[in-house]
């Protein structure tokens, strides 16, 4: 636990006192690959032992086919055993589907805005979101989409993954640096990727205390919520 507060402390950072002007060199759809190399930067230059991982699975009768990037931490010590940390960023996106009830509504809200933790939590995250996700499309006569199964969302994290290399060469300039790239017309991957990342920090200044020091959340606060509200939701 004091590991992934440590490390969303500094993800939460990064994200509230930069603004980033991005340049993806990425063809085809960026998929906010500018945003995770950057996190996956900031964190080795402070000695994490982080990568992009992209996770690949074929399709079956139920399941989508698919591909996912998200950010992983390989924790190792002398004192400890090697520990793998998942960080997603947007991950309440995931979770998103019409016509929500309000109680669906309210569940949705206390996910982290950036995920940060092991497989085992997210596991148990995933199956809580897709009970409730049912029910709330159930309540609405709708069935639920295979992109919001718990198959589907397990896949992204669960699949086999390769770690990239990270390349030291890569650089993302920050606004205030270049004044001819701030005049410049964003390409759409660009605009997409600076879209997020302000969207991001909207995000972040609603759930930490706008105008304070900036200080990590609980995720064990935010799970025993989810934990309580899954009890409340389906008493409905």
């Amino acid at each position: 636990m004091p590991f992934e507060k440590d490390l969303l402390f500094l993800i939460q950072a990064l994200i509230l006192s930069n603004n980033i002007d991005f340049h993806c060199s990425r063809e085809g759809i960026c998929k906010a690959s500018c945003i995770k190399k950057l996190l996956v930067k900031h964190l080795r230059s402070i000695g994490y032992n982080a990568a992009v991982c992209k996770s690949e699975w074929k399709g079956t009768d139920k399941v989508p086919g698919g591909e996912y990037e998200y950010v992983d931490v390989i924790l190792e010590g002398d004192d400890r055993a090697t520990e793998r940390l998942i960080i997603d960023i947007d991950f309440q996106s995931h979770f998103e589907i019409a016509r929500p009830i309000l109680s669906y509504v309210g569940l949705l809200r206390y996910l982290p805005v950036v995920y940060v933790g092991n497989l085992a939590k997210l596991e148990q995250i995933l199956e809580i979101m897709v009970d409730a996700a049912k029910l709330s499309l159930k309540q609405n006569s709708m069935p639920l989409p295979p992109w919001r199964t718990l198959g589907y969302l397990r896949a992204k994290w669960f699949s086999p993954y390769e770690r990239e290399p990270f390349d030291y060469r890569s650089k993302l300039r920050r606004q205030s640096v270049s004044p001819d790239w701030r005049n410049a017309t964003p390409r759409p991957k660009q605009r997409q990727c600076s879209e997020l990342w302000r969207r991001l920090k909207a995000s972040l200044l609603t759930e930490v205390d706008a105008g304070s020091v900036v200080r990590p959340m609980s995720t064990e606060r935010n799970w025993n919520v989810l934990s309580e509200r899954r009890a409340n939701i389906f008493n409905v």
